[in-house]
């Protein structure tokens, strides 16, 4: 074979090769003849014929997401950003208006998410605008399919994904909710307080009462003891004085007698000289004697009146 054959048959070789090309999976090819359309491709390997059919261009058919942020002002006047990701697609069948009809669809998306969400943020106040972003994304969503199904392309999913309302408003947002939880917080410390205070008060009055009847007990069963040390007295000779002033002294000093068992006891027991027994007896007996003189003597002048 001549050697000036080898150009042209170079040539031919990379003609051949350009005339085949491959679309991947999830992808459509634009084919122009002469810079007319021709046709759409589909995944696959495919022929176009050399220096006459270029490949204008490729779109994905994938889903694709694109993030919005946009700053506005609610009812109550504070400003917020907005972030809102709106998840489109190319549809298949309108490949041809996605690809002529609109140059820039990310801008396109763009201008109608600004244009939805400034309409209606307006209208909410801030804490309403946390409440109802859903309601927000689909409002962005409906707007959107309307606009962008002519132009090819389906709105799969709008979200609002972030609310950020300036760092000032944030903080006293945190401060009023500190203080809520806080007011919360005393309220309950509150009730369990008086609830303690109610049940100490309960226990207390239940250790009065039974303490007040143990002491009535106590009483009851002293002088118990001292009638039958009477009538005991009584039966070996001893008259109901005599076994008094002897109980009465038996009994201090039996209590001098265990306030000297205990070393740390600060009872004084008054008086405590060793007559101190007999001249209570006596002071009693005195007190009993003049209470029964003054009663006789009112009992006959009251009989003298009438």
């Amino acid at each position: 074979m001549p050697i000036y054959l080898y150009p042209f048959i170079f040539f031919g070789i990379i003609i051949l090769l350009s005339s085949f090309f491959i679309v991947k999976q999830q992808t459509a090819a634009i084919v122009e003849r002469f810079g007319k359309f021709h046709s759409i491709r589909q995944s696959g390997l495919h022929l176009k014929i050399p220096l006459v059919d270029r490949i204008a261009g490729k779109l994905s058919l994938k889903i694709q997401q694109l993030d919005v942020i946009i700053e506005t002002k609610t009812l109550d006047d504070v400003f917020v950003k907005l972030k809102v990701s709106v998840q489109y697609k190319v549809i298949k069948d309108k490949v041809y208006d996605a690809f002529y009809k609109l140059d820039y669809p990310h801008d396109q998306i763009t201008s109608y998410v600004f244009d939805v969400v400034r309409a209606e943020v307006p209208k909410m106040k801030l804490d309403d605008v946390f409440v109802k972003k859903d309601d927000i994304a689909i409002a962005v969503k409906s707007e959107l399919n309307d606009a962008m199904m002519t132009y090819g392309y389906d709105i799969i999913k709008t979200l609002v994904t972030d609310i950020d309302p300036d760092a000032q408003v944030k903080e006293a947002m945190n401060r009023i909710n500190a203080s809520e939880r806080e007011k919360i917080a005393a309220q309950f410390e509150g009730d369990a307080q008086r609830i303690l205070i109610v049940e100490r008060a309960k226990a207390e009055a239940e250790s009065k009462r039974l303490q007040g009847q143990g002491i009535a007990d106590q009483r009851r069963e002293i002088a118990r003891g001292l009638e039958e040390s009477v009538e005991v007295l009584n039966k070996v000779g001893i008259n109901s004085q005599e076994a008094s002033a002897l109980i009465v002294v038996t009994q201090h000093y039996d209590t001098l007698q265990s306030i000297g068992q205990e070393t740390n006891s600060n009872l004084i027991l008054l008086p405590n000289s060793p007559q101190a027994g007999s001249q209570m007896l006596n002071d009693m007996v005195a007190s009993f004697t003049a209470s029964n003189q003054i009663g006789e003597a009112m009992k006959k002048n009251s009989k003298k009146e009438k």
